[in-house]
Parts: structure tokens; C-alpha cells; sequence
């Protein structure tokens, strides 16, 4: 049953994200080199390919399991994207069609599928500790997404545009959302703990 997850998930993330690309490209109205950078700018998409290698690396090597905390990190990072989606973002925009399955697969159902993963195949032994590590690539994206928003004036999400909400707004916004990680990193600490005793 760990295999075949692994490769639905895996099998599912590549085909969402390769989908949203061409989609995207179809609805472009700048060049595919800036429709692209933009693309490779949402957090979405950068944490769906995170998975999707993540679960291929899987099928071909079980070694990457050893790698503590990877797979509650990885966990972590998509079921933010699912959990700021639900709250902040679905409500701004009403997909239709082919982008409306993809838009799901994207937000919806593989964030709930890794949480089953981990739910079912997650070690024991995580630690606390290991929350400050897990900051690093959403702080860097953070990084990334402002210095690049100044540059070009594109900003992926709303709740980050500076130039729409001010940066006090676009720190306090910046704040949740780290403290919404940080809990959920916190729980699921927790819960490996309590759970694989």
C-alpha cells in the first residue's frame, strides 16, 4: 500500500503541475520566459513539485525515508498551501473546466493525500528542534517573492503585494502565516510523538 500511494501521489502531483503550466501558458499575455517565472513564483507550485520529487525519489530509493523529518516537513509545507487556499484564496476566483480539476488536485486533494502518507508511514523520533529548519525554505520564498515584487511589481498572492496593502499589512499578513506554521509544525511534532510511543 506505501508504494502504490507514493506513486499515486507522485503520478497525480507531476500531472497537476505540468497541467497548470500549459494552462497557464494558454492564458498568457506576457512572454513565456516571464509567464514562466511567474509560474515557478507561487508557493502552490514550487510545494506540489516538492511532493511530487519527493514520492518519485521514493519509488526508486526507500533510502530517502532516513532522512528525519523530511517527509513531516515536506507534509507541512503542502497543507499550508491546501489550509491558506480554503481560507484566503478560494473565494477570489471561480475556475471552470479543466482548471477547475486542476486547481483541486493542486490544493485539495494531494495536500490531504500526503497528509494520509504521513499519517499512515511517518517515523518516530521527530523533534522540536527540527521546526526551525523546517523555517528555511518558506522564509527564502518569502525573500524571493518580495525582492522579485519590487523588481517587477508582480506579487503571486494578494496578501503579499506590497504595492496593493502597504508593508505594514504585508508584514502582519507575513506574521500569520508563520505562525500558522509554526502551529502546524508544533501539532505534528506532537502528534508523531504521541502516536509512534
Amino acid at each position: 500500500m506505501q508504494k502504490y500511494l507514493a506513486g499515486l501521489l507522485a503520478l497525480t502531483g507531476w500531472f497537476a503541475v505540468i497541467a497548470q503550466y500549459v494552462l497557464m501558458l494558454n492564458n498568457n499575455v506576457n512572454t513565456v520566459g516571464e509567464a514562466t517565472i511567474r509560474f515557478f513564483s507561487y508557493f502552490t507550485i514550487l510545494t506540489n513539485i516538492v511532493v511530487a520529487a519527493y514520492f518519485t525519489a521514493l519509488l526508486f530509493d526507500a533510502r530517502i525515508t532516513r532522512v528525519k523529518g523530511l517527509l513531516s516537513a515536506i507534509t507541512v509545507y503542502i497543507v499550508i498551501v491546501g489550509l491558506v487556499y480554503q481560507v484566503a484564496l478560494r473565494h477570489i476566483w471561480d475556475p471552470q473546466g479543466l482548471q477547475k480539476w486542476v486547481d483541486e488536485l493542486l490544493h485539495s486533494v494531494i495536500p490531504l493525500g500526503a497528509l494520509l502518507y504521513w499519517s499512515l508511514f511517518e517515523k518516530k523520533g521527530l523533534r522540536y528542534s527540527q521546526i526551525f529548519a523546517w523555517g528555511f525554505y518558506p522564509l527564502v520564498y518569502l525573500i524571493f517573492i518580495l525582492i522579485r515584487g519590487n523588481i517587477s511589481g508582480f506579487y503571486p498572492y494578494p496578501f503579499v503585494n506590497i504595492t496593493e496593502i502597504g508593508t505594514q499589512q504585508t508584514l502582519m499578513n507575513a506574521l500569520i502565516i508563520l505562525a500558522l506554521f509554526m502551529t502546524i509544525s508544533f501539532a505534528f511534532i506532537f502528534i508523531n510523538r504521541k502516536i509512534r510511543k
